[in-house]
């Protein structure tokens, strides 16, 4: 017999147009959406929710997340401290966690050594386990010494360094190196390939403006991933080093923070996705000194070194047309499950709300490879539905207050992480 539900909506944003429809009820058969509209016939023994006092949004999904470790401060002591079954166990929390806040899809974003994420997805896909449905890159593949080679943390002890670097399977050096690296991941079963292409802020010993991979290491991984048909997206702040990788014919890529007008135009003219993970800079965008308190000097330093260009390149991106996703990459200050956060950078910068909830919906969908099945409230797709009570063109806290999750037609209880 089939099972039938319907949500009764006070507002509703389908994810497919910037409005909110009203009065708007979602027939759901099973794990799917059947219909939505208003009015809708109800099959015999159909259960009512009744969300008439809030906004209906598909369930969320976060394109940019380290979801490896348990909490924020944890993220240097897992370069020698964590076993991998740590690793595995703070995974599934992230998951579960992200899920009762209303984000029911996250996208792992790589980690530098193995992690066993790709064994959490699959007890979250076959049932074991409540958890946000993961997409994942197993591994962060990058050069010795770059933004993705965490033995930096032991740098005043070469020895030590070298030892580290060589436990990190996605961490090396050469076009044979990163054609393997790619064709391992593929191997293991990886949705997309995560490649540290520059420098970052958080390292002490590099710049966001480097370019750490040579051109044929990165055509190694281009020529590698095109054979083999899966994605590439590349960790990168950069003009130079966007435009170059654009010349590649990469899909998208991840904060291009310090963006100019030329290479948002060649964003535009190619389709290129950006998830600029507004969030982790806010606080130099803002001046908030008592936050950047909270990080590395070396980080503190870059921030202020950058300030001006993180401002600007901040400008130009919520100026254009870029198809942009929302990622959070919280690896400071606040944990990988607040996926909230980020909306309120966003809205604080000006953005269009509903851009923000397209970015979270359909665009991560699509940069997901989930379309057919998420992002957006339509026949056909999943019953992932999440329920908010606050206003969400308002309120910047908003999607920090989930009262209402459902993933694949199923009901989890709602967490709210407003008072963390």
């Amino acid at each position: 017999m089939e099972n039938f539900v319907k949500i009764k909506c006070g507002k509703m944003y389908d994810g497919l147009k910037p409005a909110f429809q009203e009065n708007t009820e979602i027939l759901i058969c099973g794990k799917y959406i059947k219909e939505v509209g208003r009015n809708l016939p109800m099959p015999e023994g159909t259960e009512i929710i009744d969300l008439s006092d809030r906004t209906v949004t598909p369930g969320l999904i976060d394109a940019h997340v380290h979801p490896q470790f348990f909490h924020w401060r944890d993220v240097y002591l897992d370069t020698i401290y964590n076993s991998n079954g740590y690793r595995a166990l703070a995974t599934y929390h992230t998951a579960e966690k992200s899920l009762y806040g209303g984000f029911t899809t996250i996208r792992s974003i790589g980690w530098f050594r193995e992690s066993y994420e790709l064994d959490v997805k699959r007890a979250i896909n076959e049932g074991y386990l409540p958890g946000a449905r993961m997409v994942v890159a197993p591994h962060l593949i990058a050069s010795s010494g770059s933004h993705g080679d965490m033995s930096q943390v032991a740098r005043n002890n070469p020895a030590i360094a070298d030892f580290l670097e060589s436990t990190y399977s996605g961490t090396g050096n050469g076009p044979d190196f990163f054609r393997a690296a790619v064709r391992r991941d593929k191997k293991l079963g990886a949705d997309f390939i995560k490649i540290m292409a520059t420098g970052g802020f958080a390292t002490p010993n590099d710049d966001p403006d480097d370019i750490q991979m040579s051109d044929c290491e990165f055509e190694a991984v281009f020529d590698t991933a095109r054979e083999l048909k899966i994605g590439v997206t590349a960790h990168v702040y950069g003009p130079r080093l966007m435009q170059k990788l654009i010349g590649y014919g990469i899909q998208g890529m991840e904060h291009g923070s310090l963006m100019d007008k030329e290479t948002a135009k060649m964003f535009e003219d190619t389709g290129t996705y950006l998830v600029p993970t507004f969030c982790p800079y806010q606080d130099a965008i803002e001046g908030d000194e008592e936050s950047m308190a909270m990080k590395s000097p070396a980080f503190r330093h870059k921030l202020h070194v950058y300030q001006d260009r993180l401002r600007k390149g901040r400008e130009v991106i919520l100026e254009s047309n870029i198809k942009l996703g929302y990622g959070t990459d919280f690896v400071t200050v606040h944990d990988n499950f607040e996926h909230g956060w980020e909306y309120s950078s966003w809205l604080r910068s000006g953005a269009d709300p509903f851009r923000a909830l397209q970015a979270a919906t359909k665009n991560n969908a699509e940069i997901c490879g989930i379309e057919k099945i998420a992002g957006t409230i339509e026949p056909g797709k999943y019953a992932d539905i999440a329920g908010w009570k606050r206003d969400l063109l308002k309120d910047e806290n908003a999607l920090r207050d989930c009262s209402f999750v459902m993933k694949e037609g199923v009901r989890y209880k709602a967490e709210s992480y407003i008072d963390l």
